[in-house]
C-alpha cells in the first residue's frame, strides 16, 4: 500500500492507495501531520512507501520521522518521470503539474490531454500523444478573483463564492458574482476550444477543489475528477517503485 503526502500552506491532503485503488482520503492541519500519519501507519499497516509533494513545507522533524516509518519518495524537479518535459524551465514546473500531468499519463496513456486544476490559481497542463509535456497557463482561480477585486478597490466587498442566476447583475454584488464566475467558465471553455482546434481529439480533464462547482455549468465536454493530483502522485510512487 501508498501512502500519498500532498503538503500546503496550511493543510495536507493525505491518501492511501491499494494498487490504483484510492482506500482513504483526509486533509488535516499540517501542525498534525505527524499524528495523523502515526494513526495511519496503525489503520493500514500494511504501507510501506510514501511519496511526499513539497517535502519543504514539513519542519525537519516531521520529514525525518516519516522517513523512519516509510520508504519515501520526495518528488521535486529532478524525480525520474514517465513523460518527456519539453517545458523552458523544468526546474520552475511545481509539483502539482508534474503530478497532475503523470495522472493523465497513467489513465490516458498516448492521448492528447489537456489538465485543468481549479484551485488558487488555475492552471493548464498538456501532453501530446507522444507522451510529451509542452507546458500550459496559469491565470487567478475563484477566490483570488473575488480577493484581487476587494484588495485593489476603494469600495468592491469580499463576497463568498455563489453561482449567479444571470449574466446581466443588477446590483454590485451580482454584478461581481456574474464577472468572476463568468469570466471563469468562458476562459475555460474558450482555451478548451483553442486546443481543440490544433488537437480535436483532445480529452480534457477538470480538477481542483473548485471542480464540483464548475464542472456542472462548462459548456465543454470534460471529466470531472477532484483526486486526480493524488492519483498522480500514486502513479509517480508506483513508477519509480517498479524500476
Amino acid at each position: 500500500m501508498n501512502l500519498i503526502i500532498d503538503v500546503g500552506n496550511s493543510f495536507v491532503k493525505l491518501a492511501v492507495f491499494q494498487g490504483e485503488t484510492l482506500k482513504l482520503k483526509k486533509r488535516v492541519e499540517l501542525e498534525t501531520v505527524l499524528d495523523e500519519i502515526k494513526e495511519l501507519k496503525q489503520s493500514f499497516p500494511s504501507i510501506k512507501r510514501a511519496i511526499v509533494s513539497s517535502v519543504g513545507k514539513l519542519n525537519h522533524n516531521d520529514a525525518e520521522q516519516i522517513a523512519k516509518h516509510f520508504k519515501v519518495l520526495a518528488l521535486n524537479s529532478e524525480t525520474n518521470l514517465p513523460f518527456t518535459n519539453l517545458y523552458q524551465t523544468p526546474k520552475t514546473l511545481g509539483v502539482d503539474r508534474i503530478a497532475l500531468v503523470c495522472a493523465a499519463v497513467g489513465q490516458f496513456p498516448s492521448r492528447n490531454v489537456l489538465i485543468i486544476d481549479a484551485g488558487t490559481c488555475i492552471t493548464y497542463d498538456f501532453i501530446n500523444s507522444e507522451n510529451q509535456y509542452l507546458g500550459g497557463a496559469i491565470s487567478p482561480g475563484l477566490r483570488m478573483r473575488y480577493e484581487a477585486l476587494n484588495n485593489l478597490t476603494a469600495n468592491l466587498p469580499l463576497l463568498d463564492t455563489e453561482q449567479p442566476k444571470h449574466i446581466i447583475g443588477g446590483s454590485t454584488q451580482q454584478s461581481i458574482h456574474s464577472g468572476v464566475v463568468h469570466g471563469i467558465l468562458n476562459e475555460i471553455d474558450g482555451a478548451v476550444q483553442a486546443y481543440r482546434l490544433k488537437y480535436p481529439d483532445l480529452t480534457v480533464i477538470l480538477t481542483g477543489g473548485d471542480t464540483n462547482f464548475l464542472s456542472k455549468q462548462l459548456k465543454s465536454s470534460i471529466f470531472a475528477n477532484p483526486n486526480f493530483l493524488l492519483e498522480g502522485l500514486n502513479y509517480i510512487l508506483q513508477f519509480n517503485s517498479n524500476e
